[in-house]
């Protein structure tokens, strides 16, 4: 199964090259500001892409899917749209959320501790693909000031699970892989700086 991948697309999807594959994973931050219309346009460029699988979660900045859940995932009609949630595809277990650390009382935004490590504690033993909008601690997370604003919980979380995909964003300047044990973690934002910067990530599943 080929995998594509990519995050903080901010409404500038139709600027992005997206490679052909079997699953679409976006890690949200669809949009600028969560704006009804962004959404409609967003679920437009899904339904002209091939593939005959996609999944998406939310980010920070989509404010509507937070403000009103319902209304928001009503608009989604050409992907699979995770909120604390999974799915199976192929035999694959995928999880996503869009939950992230707080900075600035954006959308999704939780505080660390014991407010976001309730989300963490969903994620089911057995994951092989997980999806979220923000990284763990101390992978991919480095701000442009040299800064590691990942959520520790996440990563202690992931460590116990240990699915063979994390894939992430929100830290844009943080684009990359890397691999730790049996995770391979994907911070794939493709916009630097609100700028398309980076290309699409291509893996194949499994994982070599």
């Amino acid at each position: 199964m080929r995998l594509v991948c990519l995050s903080d697309t901010h409404g500038l999807h139709g600027q992005i090259a997206v490679p052909e594959g079997d699953l679409l994973l976006h890690a949200g931050d669809v949009s600028r500001r969560g704006e009804l219309t962004e959404i409609i346009e967003f679920d437009r460029w899904l339904g002209t892409l091939p593939h005959p699988h996609k999944v998406i979660v939310a980010g920070n900045h989509d404010f509507l899917f937070e403000r009103e859940p319902h209304l928001a995932a009503s608009l989604i009609s050409n992907a699979i749209y995770l909120n604390d949630s999974g799915v199976e595809i192929g035999g694959v277990r995928i999880w996503g959320s869009p939950i992230s650390p707080s900075f600035h009382n954006w959308a999704f935004n939780r505080e660390r501790g014991a407010d976001i490590r309730r989300h963490w504690d969903l994620i089911p033993a057995g994951t092989d693909i997980l999806i979220t909008h923000g990284p763990p601690q101390g992978v991919l997370d480095l701000t442009l000031d040299g800064q590691a604003v990942g959520c520790a919980d996440l990563r202690e979380v992931v460590q116990k699970i240990n699915p063979g995909l994390h894939l992430f964003g929100h830290i844009h300047e943080a684009w990359g892989q890397q691999r730790l044990g049996s995770t391979l973690f994907v911070n794939a934002c493709v916009l630097d700086r609100y700028q398309p910067a980076h290309p699409v990530v291509v893996l194949d599943w499994p994982l070599g």
